[in-house]
């Protein structure tokens, strides 16, 4: 005989069950089935809501590394944006630069002193327009239109100051820087002649000089003739291209020979009273194409 006693604090007296009554025993089997039934069924229940939970937590970790993944795509891209943009603002800086310095040149070669091309001014802007953010697209096509203009500029540019240096080896080239620093003592054309007293045609004009004073190119070439000619006496040619050559005459000493080159203002000689002359002086003459023409025009150019 199988008996089982439940003692318990909500119970007046302690309950004994006889189990080997029937009823008895089929009632504590149902409790004992119905108790079993809860705790497998919280089980079942909390193992699947963990199930859930862990699953949704997955998915949100696929979420976030994908996010991650795709913010370091973009910083990686505008990065790359941010670099190409720097490259090109480099490149507009060096060539910008590069602009700045040929303008200030040819400004001084061109001797423009107006203000208009002062490259040290950045130049006023102003409007009342709206403005918003600039996408980096926008940008290195704004940055590209830059590019053209400045080539645009850089070859314009070019071409002026091949244009001004050209300008300025003419001006070199032609006869107009005084030979000497005396004053002119007799001129191009017909005069009296110093030792006959007759008519005579003097093919150039003579500068007051002391023996040793300082005989200057006219302008700058090179040096086709040095030594004595009749009449001349210690002479100097030079060839100054574009069809001018000009003679300096009656020198003391020659500074140069035949095949220098010499800039304009340069001296070549020492003036003198060699060859047919009266005293010392410098006798200058111009040629352009070959034939003697009257010096003076070309001096009076710069005053002289």
């Amino acid at each position: 005989m199988l008996n089982v006693i439940i003692v318990s604090k909500f119970l007046r007296a302690p309950q004994k069950l006889a189990l080997h009554e029937p009823k008895v025993a089929a009632s504590a089997a149902a409790v004992a089935i119905a108790i079993l039934g809860l705790s497998f069924g919280a089980g079942f229940a909390a193992r699947g809501a963990n199930g859930a939970a862990k699953s949704e937590i997955a998915q949100l970790r696929s979420d976030l590394g994908t996010q991650q993944a795709a913010l370091k795509e973009a910083r990686e891209n505008a990065q790359i944006e941010i670099n190409a943009i720097a490259a090109r603002v480099g490149e507009l800086q060096a060539q910008a630069n590069r602009l700045n310095a040929l303008g200030e040149r040819l400004t001084r070669s061109g001797k423009l002193n107006d203000g208009e091309f002062d490259f040290e001014r950045t130049p006023g802007m102003g409007g009342n327009e709206t403005v918003s953010d600039a996408p980096a697209g926008d940008l290195l096509k704004d940055l590209n239109e830059l590019q053209a203009q400045f080539d645009a500029s850089g070859r314009q540019l070019s071409v002026l100051e091949s244009m001004l240096y050209n300008q300025q080896l003419e001006r070199q080239s032609v006869p107009s820087q005084r030979p000497s620093n005396g004053y002119i003592t007799s001129g191009f054309g017909t005069r009296s002649d110093p030792f006959s007293g007759g008519r005579a045609h003097h093919l150039g004009i003579d500068f007051d000089a002391n023996t040793g004073d300082p005989v200057r190119s006219a302008a700058g070439g090179v040096v086709s003739y040095a030594g004595v000619k009749t009449g001349y006496g210690n002479v100097v040619e030079i060839d100054h291209g574009n069809g001018y050559s000009t003679l300096y005459g009656h020198n003391s000493r020659l500074l140069v020979r035949v095949g220098d080159l010499v800039r304009s203002g340069q001296e070549i000689a020492k003036a003198g009273s060699t060859g047919r002359s009266t005293g010392p002086h410098v006798h200058f003459e111009v040629h352009q194409n070959g034939r003697p023409v009257n010096p003076r025009p070309f001096l009076d150019k710069i005053g002289g």
